[in-house]
């Protein structure tokens, strides 16, 4: 009876101490209890409290508020060509020859942008732009203004528009070398329709320094910063922020089955897009540094073959002839490392490095060739983006290619007069056409041409198509052509 007193005794007492320390819990934050742990000994557990109206919740009110007014809807049209073939000739004898030739028809499109300076320069994506023969900007007070293309750079997806207007609200830029994995970002943007314009979304930086497949056979600069902040059709061109409001991205793409947003949207880091629109704004295009190797990132492979000791770097696959880095003393088989004391990781990280210098400049190269560490100094080389103009080495732009004239040697090897070296095909109408590398260029248009002079002359003659001649590197005769 004694026995069943205590024990109902004890269980009182224990309900009054948990009950107590539910109070004071409530009180203060923290929940108390001491269960046993089948020992006989008391074990404490602490349970907090917490109120997610009154923690460290990310708060974007300050970064929305103060980067909103700075993103502006774009809308642009695109005249569109129409062709219409095999048309009966009886239909054309009633309604006259102008039945069935190519019509032309308007197409409207839209984007965003994003204003870096208070005097007009708006920053978007190239394909927001690209073949707009009109485009207008809408702020986010309502007000709209007729806007010119600056300058465009297919390479990076950035386009710089200008608007004629003062005291405009600007984003401060950031830094996206800074930017760490899992950290807050918003979107803003014009998503899917004018009326939806200035809509905000957040996400983290899922991953940095990604390149996305293309079969379009384009020169690319790709270092995306993805996202998981909400981004659709019409939100390209718009700003990625920081919560500090600052301007790391902008948003460029997204990878979809169906469209629409599935996860996944990229940015071009800010760092890329501030060296492009300084160019833009300077000389109207991107003086782009060529470092002159294609490369592949260092994979398990390659570092198994190469006893490396890790799996950062890029592996050459091959260095173009008189380029920069061949000039350097750079080889098939070496493994960059650094680019002036930074490491970089893989291929995007190498051209995103690369792309903040300007032809001319100097950095040093850290590699290992044969396992071991060594450091050259690279003078970077330029291409031209016109045909005719002439590139930092001498060589000629043409079609995407850089010519040059063949010296002696080369020359009484094929046993020809005279001839143009095709020096590197880059991309552009010529690499399309098959042209190769260390070719010899004879005849365009069935004359001799002994300098990129020559070729440059008769193309501008040219009315319509271009024959080229010659003698490729393995001293066989090619001939190709396309449309001017």
């Amino acid at each position: 009876m004694k026995k069943g007193f205590f024990v109902v005794l004890l269980s009182v007492l224990l309900s009054g101490l948990t009950a107590y320390g539910v109070v004071k819990a409530n009180n203060e934050g923290v929940f108390v209890s001491s269960p046993s742990d089948g020992s006989g000994n008391a074990v404490e557990y602490r349970t907090k409290t917490v109120n997610l109206a009154d923690s460290d919740y990310p708060d974007f009110t300050y970064a929305a508020e103060s980067a909103v007014d700075a993103v502006v809807y774009v809308e642009v049209t695109v005249k569109m060509r129409q062709q219409y073939q095999q048309i009966d000739p009886f239909f054309r004898y009633f309604f006259g020859e102008e039945f069935g030739q190519p019509q032309s028809r308007e197409q409207k499109g839209s984007g965003s942008g994003v204003i870096i300076r208070s005097d007009g320069y708006i920053v978007t994506n190239n394909h927001v732009v690209e073949n707009a023969s009109k485009v207008s900007v809408t702020l986010n007070n309502n007000k709209v203004y007729d806007a010119t293309v600056v300058g465009t750079d297919p390479a990076t997806d950035v386009a710089l528009i200008k608007i004629d207007a003062t005291d405009l609200p600007v984003i401060e830029m950031g830094d996206s070398d800074a930017l760490r994995l899992g950290e807050w970002v918003l979107a803003i943007g014009s998503p899917l329709s004018y009326n939806l314009r200035s809509t905000i979304t957040a996400g983290i930086v899922s991953a940095k320094g990604r390149s996305m497949p293309s079969n379009s056979g384009e020169f690319k600069i790709e270092s995306f910063i993805q996202t998981d902040a909400a981004v659709n059709p019409g939100n390209s061109g718009g700003a990625l922020v920081n919560k500090k409001g600052q301007l790391v991205g902008i948003n460029t793409a997204i990878i979809s089955q169906t469209g629409s947003y599935s996860g996944y949207s990229f940015a071009v880091p800010v760092n890329i897009v501030k060296k492009v629109v300084e160019d833009l704004i300077d000389f109207g295009s991107v003086k782009r540094a060529i470092l002159g190797i294609t490369m592949q990132t260092v994979d398990d492979k390659i570092a198994k073959e190469l006893k490396l000791s890790s799996l950062s770097g890029v592996y050459i696959n091959e260095v173009s002839k008189s380029g920069a880095a061949e000039k350097a003393g750079l080889q098939k088989g070496d493994v960059i490392i650094a680019i002036d004391g930074e490491k970089v990781k893989d291929a995007p990280s190498v051209q995103a490095k690369v792309n903040n210098y300007h032809p001319g400049d100097k950095a040093s190269i850290t590699y290992i060739r044969d396992g071991k560490e060594k450091v050259t100094e690279v003078e970077f080389q330029g291409v031209a983006t016109n045909t005719g103009e002439t590139n930092v080495d001498g060589s000629i732009a043409f079609y995407g290619a850089s010519l040059k004239s063949a010296d002696a040697e080369t020359l009484r090897a094929i046993g020809a007069k005279g001839g143009v070296e095709i020096v590197s095909v880059g991309q552009g109408k010529m690499a399309e056409a098959g042209a190769e590398a260390g070719s010899i260029i004879l005849y365009v248009n069935d004359q001799a041409v002994s300098k990129p002079e020559d070729v440059i002359a008769l193309t501008k003659k040219a009315s319509r198509s271009i024959f080229i001649e010659g003698v490729d590197a393995n001293g066989k005769s090619f001939y190709f052509g396309f449309a001017k």
